[in-house]
């Protein structure tokens, strides 16, 4: 198994102020990035980054960085920049590890480059955990997923899916019991070929609503395998809140 993985990292961010630098145990969070990324079975690990701050901190702390526009509009268009600057070839995989996820697991990384490896006639690969709360299913917040049997996406939703109409008939916010509904997890494995047409590919009513960009590449008829996890990893750090609690975490581990 032969693959990239790439950190995109935005400095700006609205919620958490030069977030990818701020400080989790003594190293910045993109650089804890890194590090679990490294322990995967990645050919190479490096960060892409409008931020000339951001790559020499980067690079400071042995690891590749490149510079990208400022301009994109998705960290899915800044990945396609940074594996053509790369000049990877169209079949070449690329493992998109967000810069706010110092606690990603390396099996995970693996786990999405293996499965799209696998299965030649998709174009992108990723994970989902199954949903084990009620709260989980109705938070807009929480991307469900569904897929057929063949482990492909059907459909990505904020909505709570799949609808356990019986269960719900009454009104009640319930888990039906056993109901197949899959928390997604936003890890993606891409081919390169995929990565270099994203940035063309037209923006369709259902990305526009659900505000969910993998949607795009359904709409357009792209393929995504969909990995199944026993139980949901570590949450990635959006909020204040967030970031304590993964400060938390590497202290009590140091």
């Amino acid at each position: 198994m032969d693959f990239t993985v790439i950190i995109p990292a935005r400095l700006g961010s609205t919620r958490l102020p030069d977030k990818p630098l701020v400080d989790i145990a003594g190293l910045p969070m993109v650089v804890r990035c890194a590090q679990q990324a490294a322990l995967s079975c990645a050919r190479q690990v490096l960060v892409a980054t409008d931020s000339e701050r951001v790559a020499g901190i980067v690079r400071q702390h042995g690891f590749e960085a490149l510079l990208t526009d400022s301009e994109h509009p998705t960290g899915t268009d800044r990945l396609a920049q940074a594996a053509q600057l790369l000049g990877l070839q169209d079949q070449e995989i690329v493992v998109n590890v967000q810069g706010d996820e110092p606690l990603i697991a390396p099996e995970h990384i693996d786990a999405a480059a293996d499965l799209l490896a696998r299965h030649a006639q998709a174009d992108i690969a990723t994970l989902a955990a199954p949903v084990l709360d009620a709260d989980t299913l109705f938070n807009p917040n929480a991307v469900k997923v569904v897929c057929d049997l063949q482990g492909r996406a059907l459909y990505f939703s904020r909505a709570p899916i799949p609808w356990a109409r019986d269960a719900l008939a009454q009104g009640e916010r319930q888990l039906a019991p056993g109901l197949p509904a899959l928390h997604h997890i936003g890890l993606y494995a891409y081919r390169n070929r995929f990565l270099q047409r994203f940035a063309q590919l037209p923006r369709g009513p259902l990305e526009h609503y659900e505000s969910l960009e993998q949607l795009r590449a359904m709409e357009n008829g792209f393929q995504i395998m969909v990995h199944r996890l026993t139980h949901a990893p570590a949450a990635g750090v959006d909020t204040a809140q967030d970031l304590e609690r993964v400060r938390a975490h590497f202290a009590n581990r140091l």
